[in-house]
């Protein structure tokens, strides 16, 4: 098992990945100043199924321990989700000195985080992650509910007290959420770790090689990069819109063909490779754009849709977090591991779009 320290301006936690991860979860809250009152673990219905009653016995306490599940889907990280989370929680009793733990994927761990953020104006949270994607969004403190005109719009910056990885609740995960999970472990190689990046292309063949110590291995890899990224810039001001390369068509894909209806990983897959695209065309380099392509494929991500509105895509793109007075801001690489926040015409993304997704028949 490994612990990997985070350190942000606001907040020090420790993130314990490891088959006995669970282990440590009774001493992170026995541990806590001033004491827990009371918990209450918020999950989705799949997860709960599972590994719920798994997490309860794990908590050996005397305080109460309560529950609160929604439907499973990205769809359900909602403005309604979020009041009846905090309806449970007044009717439970919570107070400024309860925990919430987060039990699920990323949509989980941002929803009980932003719970968590607006509770009696912020109460302390743990990430309990049961996905690989999670290995990004349980670290780093970024919380948020989605609104139909935008993913992730309505959110706070809350760092956990600590993120439990617990290595074997991954293993129920079906192939399309490895793949998912396994695109940001790309991105984090990709902008911070060009020697993860290369065993991954040595090392992890299919998804399948996603088990056991190359997981672990994966892990303690990839979560330092987003780690050090957040401990420069907590609240994105700056280089945290790094951690972003991929995003912005990601996310203008996943809000063009619905919520649930394209993985985030599978999304952010086609964004970096339009990135990659893109910036061998503003940078005048070589980034190996076909090979990149053809590794991405070898695992299953998706190519880019031929019957999407291209001038769709550059107006969802333009609602992108990064944009800046209504251009596009875009996450692009100069090199393998250096990466820069670039404005971008319309038109130049409109002709790249058109181009990209040409080639990607």
């Amino acid at each position: 098992m490994g612990n990997i320290h985070i350190q942000t301006k606001s907040k020090e936690y420790d993130v314990h990945v490891g088959k006995e991860a669970l282990s440590n979860l009774t001493m992170i809250v026995q541990n806590m100043q001033p004491a827990v009152s009371n918990v209450m673990i918020i999950s989705d219905e799949a997860v709960a199924s599972l590994h719920l009653q798994t997490v309860i016995d794990a908590l050996q306490v005397e305080q109460d321990v309560f529950s609160f599940v929604v439907p499973s889907g990205e769809k359900e990280k909602s403005f309604e989700n979020f009041y009846a989370a905090h309806t449970s929680a007044l009717e439970n009793k919570l107070d400024r000195n309860s925990l919430i733990l987060a039990l699920g994927g990323g949509m989980i761990g941002d929803l009980a985080g932003f719970v968590a953020a607006s509770f009696m104006r912020g109460i302390r949270f743990v990430q309990v992650p049961t996905t690989l994607l999670a290995h990004d969004s349980a670290v780093g403190g970024k919380v948020a509910i989605n609104h139909p005109l935008g993913k992730n719009m309505i959110g706070a910056f809350h760092q956990p007290e600590a993120v439990v990885y617990h290595t074997p609740f991954l293993q129920s995960l079906p192939e399309k959420e490895w793949r998912s999970g396994y695109a940001e472990v790309i991105k984090h190689a990709l902008i911070g770790d060009v020697e993860l990046y290369h065993w991954l292309k040595e090392e992890v063949q299919t998804l399948a090689d996603l088990r056991d110590e190359k997981l672990i291995h994966i892990l303690t890899k990839a979560i330092p990069v987003k780690a050090n990224v957040v401990s420069q810039d907590e609240t994105e001001k700056g280089v945290r819109a790094h951690l972003n390369f991929g995003h912005t068509l990601g996310h203008a894909l996943e809000k063009e063909l619905g919520y649930g209806n394209i993985t985030h990983g599978d999304g952010v897959a086609v964004g970096m490779l339009f990135a990659i695209f893109l910036s061998e065309q503003v940078y005048k380099v070589d980034l190996a754009y076909e090979d990149m392509k053809q590794w991405f494929l070898k695992y299953g991500y998706p190519k880019m849709p031929r019957d999407l509105n291209v001038e769709r895509l550059v107006q969802l793109m333009k609602q992108d977090k990064k944009a800046n007075a209504g251009a596009i801001h875009m996450v692009l690489m100069q090199e393998y591991g250096v990466v820069n926040v670039v404005s971008i015409s319309d038109e130049t993304v409109h002709i790249a779009l058109e181009a990209f997704q040409k080639d990607m028949v």
